[in-house]
């Protein structure tokens, strides 16, 4: 992966990374996530597996999917930097989406984690934000056969210095133990924030600030 981005990739700064792992609900948090930057204001891409009915789907910028000509023009790059480079299905796809991403110039790149974490293709990407969303038993083949260990291969898209966001609320205690380790801002569900519900609007509350009367 990092042979042909290299290759592929321009030296210029990567866009804003936000990087979502976990079992469940990592699809739908990066979809939601995008939205959110959307509306703001930002020009997200956003780049999800699997799609339901066309490969277009998993790359999308202010929500709309990649058209042909752009997939295409996205593929054909991947395949002429990649040269003797064997890369699998999802390794391709992945480097299509970034390459797609800085030639469109968007402001914000919200990556799904395709499996695990730690050897995952999409943490090639040093992410600005990381977000967990849940941890449980999946892929125990290449991650492990208790949520210690699947823990451990999840965290692995924390950054040093950088919001390690934490919403399982009982994780195990590997995901904070990588944190610390490293150097990432832990911020736990329950712990670092919080969030209540009432039958018109939402409240947050963090480390040093509230929001209350959120739609």
């Amino acid at each position: 992966m990092r042979v042909v981005a290299r290759r592929l990739l321009r030296p210029a700064p990567a866009p804003v990374t936000l990087t979502v792992g976990g079992t469940n609900g990592k699809g739908s948090a990066a979809t939601m996530a995008a939205e959110i930057l959307r509306a703001a204001g930002y020009r997200a891409g956003l780049y999800t597996s699997p799609h339901l009915l066309r490969y277009h789907e998993r790359i999308r910028i202010d929500g709309q999917p990649i058209e042909d000509a752009g997939l295409c023009a996205a593929f054909a790059a991947v395949e002429a930097a990649r040269k003797d480079v064997t890369l699998t299905y999802f390794e391709f796809g992945t480097l299509a989406a970034l390459w797609w991403f800085q030639q469109q110039a968007v402001d914000v790149q919200v990556l799904e984690v395709g499996l695990g974490g730690r050897l995952d293709a999409v943490n090639l990407m040093d992410a600005d934000a990381a977000l967990l969303t849940s941890i449980d038993i999946d892929h125990s083949q290449w991650l492990g056969d208790d949520r210690h260990a699947i823990g451990w291969e999840k965290a692995h898209i924390f950054r040093a210095g950088r919001a390690a966001i934490c919403a399982d609320p009982t994780p195990p205690p590997s995901v904070a133990a990588h944190a610390r380790k490293i150097g990432a801002d832990l911020q736990r569900f329950g712990v670092d924030f919080r969030i209540s519900v009432t039958h018109a609007a939402w409240r947050w509350r963090g480390r040093d600030q509230a929001l209350s009367d959120l739609p």
